[in-house]
């Protein structure tokens, strides 16, 4: 048991540099009195300050690994303290685990040892054990390897909820300098196949009813800002090209954690976490808020503002389209003021055809003034955009938010 323990701190907290880990978007029912359920509100969500996922058990298998990545904390070269799990010893702490009501689920990542198929055949006998000898229904999230076969991956499928191939460093001219094993082939090949093969189970499942489930929370995949030099443009390129070709459910950015003296990466004093929120605040954009890639960052600015969120920043650098007539607007032109989220704006437009919008509403509906007054008109309002210069109206902006900024907690919009 304390041989066990010792290997549930290792490899828990090496565990802790794979952002790409997400609890949502599966809906795995419970039959026949099986342990867990991850339908409906059966995960629980945990988040630690900087923004990530707690809520599963966050392993790796073992931080033994082949190869040598400049940016990862378990490259062979590295002076760590190794362990490795049996799958027997990985289903046990998840079944134990779950009866003590300490997760909902199971994050299992793992470095590559011997080969990518070994490893990955026994982070998929991990979940299959748990699924046919166990009747676990909890969430299952699996990282498929690069370069495995079509054969496991297929598996791996069937009896995770989600998996995750991390792309890790956003260009190949870079993953080659830092990671000089690894090629992107290796790691896009995966996800097309994925990607096709939910599609031929979802097409299966309009004729054949009993179709088994194919990674009904489909696939993330991780991406490290500031291990390179690429800048934010490039980025959101390759997240926007990941969300509209392989079809990922999420794109998970994590500041680079200065791990130890190379060459090959930067020589940071601390993660760069204020790049990474914006990173996250861009992302919300092209996912929710119709925003393209060019509308956010573009050849002339190529990376994102660190004093104000993306959102200010076009409206800052578009002044000819505001202030926005909340009353007469089109939805899309008002998801675009800062300030108005998704829930608001749809309020916003269904309230409107039975009165006349006013600043009073708006709060009521939580939209925050602090920036949107500066953006828009409406009965009450005070401020007229067009009265002020870009350079006056920002700082405006930023002396009214001066104490959110302070915070050590950063938030998405507000």
């Amino acid at each position: 048991m304390n041989r066990t323990l010792e290997k549930l701190t290792i490899l828990s907290d090496a565990a802790k540099y794979d952002a790409s880990c997400s609890s949502s978007g599966s809906k795995r029912a419970n039959h026949n009195k099986g342990l867990g359920n991850s339908d409906g509100m059966g995960i629980c969500h945990s988040y630690t300050e900087d923004g990530r996922c707690v809520s599963l058990l966050k392993i790796l298998f073992t931080n033994h690994c082949i190869y040598d990545c400049a940016y990862c904390v378990s490259r062979r070269s590295n002076d760590v303290r190794r362990a490795a799990f049996t799958v027997e010893e990985v289903v046990d702490l998840t079944i134990n685990f779950y009866r003590r009501n300490y997760i909902e689920g199971l994050f299992l990542s793992s470095g590559i040892f011997k080969s990518a198929d070994y490893t990955m055949e026994r982070l998929v006998r991990v979940a299959k054990t748990l699924r046919q000898q166990h009747s676990f229904n909890g969430y299952i999230h699996l990282k498929a390897i690069p370069g495995a076969s079509p054969e496991l991956l297929h598996e791996a499928g069937l009896y995770s909820d989600r998996l995750s191939v991390n792309i890790e460093i956003p260009s190949e001219t870079s993953l080659k300098k830092v990671a000089p094993e690894k090629n992107y082939p290796d790691i896009i090949t995966p996800m097309n196949y994925l990607s096709d093969e939910k599609d031929r189970y979802q097409d299966d499942k309009k004729h054949i009813r009993k179709t088994p489930l194919f990674l009904p929370a489909g696939q993330s995949t991780q991406l490290i800002v500031g291990a390179s030099p690429e800048s934010d443009l490039q980025i959101l390129h390759l997240a926007d090209g990941l969300y509209k070709q392989q079809r990922l459910k999420r794109v998970y950015y994590s500041g680079y954690v200065p791990i130890a003296t190379d060459n090959r990466v930067p020589l940071l004093k601390a993660p760069p976490l204020v790049r990474e929120n914006r990173v996250y605040q861009a992302d919300w954009l092209l996912r929710f808020y119709r925003f393209s890639v060019d509308e956010i960052v573009s050849e002339a600015h190529p990376n994102l503002d660190l004093e104000v969120d993306p959102k200010v920043s076009y409206a800052l650098r578009n002044p000819e389209k505001f202030p926005v007539d909340i009353n007469k607007a089109d939805y899309e032109m008002i998801l675009r003021v800062p300030g108005i989220g998704v829930k608001s704006a749809m309020k916003i437009v269904k309230s409107r055809v039975h009165q006349r919008l006013n600043l009073d509403h708006l709060q009521r509906m939580g939209v925050a003034l602090k920036r949107a007054r500066f953006f828009i008109t409406c009965p009450g309002s005070q401020h007229q955009h067009k009265d002020y210069e870009a350079s006056r109206l920002r700082q405006m902006i930023l002396s009214s938010e001066s104490a959110a900024r302070q915070s050590p907690q950063l938030s998405l919009f507000g």
